[in-house]
C-alpha cells in the first residue's frame, strides 16, 4: 500500500462491479484516497475480465491485469483489498480464501447467505487480523447520515412508525429459474436482494445511533409469499420501543413483482414526518421532505458528485479506516452485520423458506 493509494481487487464482473469500478476510477479533484483498480477476475474465462477492464478502466496508470480465475486475484502482491461481487453463495468462500491470503475484504451485500456463514467470516478475518465489511452502499451516502442525525435531533418529534418499500423494477417472469434472483441455491428471493434495504434504514431510524449488540431490541413478525423455493414478496415488521417504553413501528415491504415507488419511504413522528425519495431506486435515495405539524416542507435532496452512483462513498470510508489501522467500519461494524444476519435467519425460520447452506 503506497501513502494515500488502496488498490482494489474485483471478483466478479456484473453489473454491480461495473458500477463499483467506474465509482472508484470517476476522475476527482481531492478525496480521502486514490483508488486504483489493480485486477480483475472472473471463473468463466480470461476474456470476460479483460473485457471488463475495457469497459471500465480509464486509461490512467498501468493497466489492471486480468486473470481467469478468484485465486489469481487474492494472491496478486500488488493488491490490497478485494471487492467480492460474486452471487450470494460464493460470498463466504471468496471471503474466506481472500483473508487467507491476507487481503482486506469488502463484501457486497447480503454479506453471507445466512448468519452461521458470516459469523465463520468474521472469526477468521479477526484471526488474520485484515479489515471486513459488508458493502451496504446506503449507509454511507450524505443523505442517508444526514437523515439520521435530523431524525436524532428530533425534527419530526418522537418517532412512531416507518413504512419502507422497495420493488425488482424488472420482468420477473422473464427471468430464467436458473437466474441468481430466483435459484434458491443461490440465494434468490426478495429478502437478501431486496428486503434488507427497508431493514437497514429501519437501523438508521430506530437505532438512536446504536448498531450490532447495542442496537435497541427488536421483535421481529413476518410473512412471505413464496414460489419454487423464492420469496416472491415479503412484509417484515420491527417492533421497537423508546426508552420510556413507547412502541415504535417499522414495516418493510420487499416485493420482485413490482416497481419501487418515487416516494419509497414514510417517517411518520409525533411533530411531523420525513418523506424519502428516489429517482434511482431506494437503494439509491436522491432527497427527502421534512412535513412539520403545521404542514410545512423542507425538501432536502441530494445529488452525487458527477460521475459518480454513490458506491464512492463505502470506498472512501474502507479506505479511511484502513489507511488508520482499523479493522472493521464504525458505520457498518461487523455486529451489526451479524445482527441483521440473525434478523434475516429469524424471518426465513417464520415462513419456511430454508436455503441448502442451511443444512451444511
Amino acid at each position: 500500500m503506497a501513502g494515500s493509494e488502496l488498490r482494489w481487487g474485483v471478483v466478479g464482473t456484473g453489473w454491480i462491479a461495473g458500477m463499483f469500478v467506474n465509482d472508484i476510477l470517476a476522475p476527482r479533484a481531492s478525496g480521502p484516497a486514490k483508488h486504483v483498480l489493480g485486477a480483475a477476475g472472473t471463473t468463466s474465462s480470461i476474456d470476460k475480465a479483460e473485457k471488463f477492464i475495457d469497459a471500465h478502466w480509464k486509461g490512467e496508470g498501468q493497466r489492471p491485469k486480468a486473470y481467469g480465475s478468484y485465486q489469481e486475484v487474492y494472491d496478486a502482491p500488488d493488491i490490497d483489498i478485494i471487492y467480492i461481487a460474486t452471487p450470494h453463495s460464493l460470498h463466504k468462500q471468496n471471503c474466506l480464501d481472500a483473508i487467507k491470503a491476507g487481503k482486506h475484504v469488502l463484501c457486497e451485500k447480503p454479506f453471507t447467505i445466512n448468519s452461521k456463514e458470516g459469523e465463520e467470516v468474521v472469526a477468521a478475518a479477526k484471526a488474520k487480523g485484515v479489515f471486513l465489511m459488508e458493502a451496504v452502499w446506503t449507509r454511507f451516502f450524505p443523505l442517508a447520515i444526514e437523515l439520521e442525525k435530523k431524525i436524532q435531533e428530533g425534527v419530526i418529534g418522537r418517532v412512531w412508525r416507518s413504512i419502507i418499500q422497495i420493488g425488482f423494477g424488472g420482468d420477473w417472469d422473464a427471468l430464467p429459474a436458473s437466474s441468481r434472483l430466483k435459484d434458491p441455491a443461490l440465494g434468490g428471493g426478495a429478502l437478501l436482494d431486496l428486503c434488507i434495504y427497508p431493514i437497514s434504514y429501519s437501523s438508521l431510524i430506530f437505532g438512536r445511533g446504536q448498531l450490532g449488540e447495542d442496537h435497541p431490541e427488536v421483535k421481529v413478525t413476518s410473512s412471505m409469499d413464496i414460489a419454487n423455493g423464492a420469496d416472491e414478496a415479503d412484509v417484515v415488521t420491527l417492533q421497537y420501543k423508546t426508552p420510556d417504553n413507547h412502541s415504535q413501528t417499522a414495516v418493510c415491504i420487499a416485493t420482485v413483482l413490482a416497481n419501487s415507488p418515487q416516494d419509497f419511504g414514510r417517517i411518520e413522528g409525533k411533530e411531523g414526518s420525513i418523506t424519502l425519495y428516489t429517482k434511482l431506486g431506494p437503494s439509491c435515495p436522491t432527497g427527502f421532505r421534512v412535513t412539520n405539524a403545521k404542514g410545512e416542507e423542507q425538501d432536502f435532496p441530494f445529488t452525487h458528485a458527477e460521475g459518480t452512483f454513490g458506491f464512492i462513498y463505502e470506498a472512501d470510508a474502507v479506505a479511511q479506516d484502513i489507511f488508520a489501522g482499523r479493522t472493521e467500519s464504525s458505520r457498518m461494524p461487523l455486529a451489526e452485520t451479524l445482527r441483521v444476519m440473525r434478523l434475516m435467519d429469524q424471518v426465513r425460520a417464520q415462513n419456511g423458506l430454508v436455503y441448502p447452506q442451511d443444512q451444511a
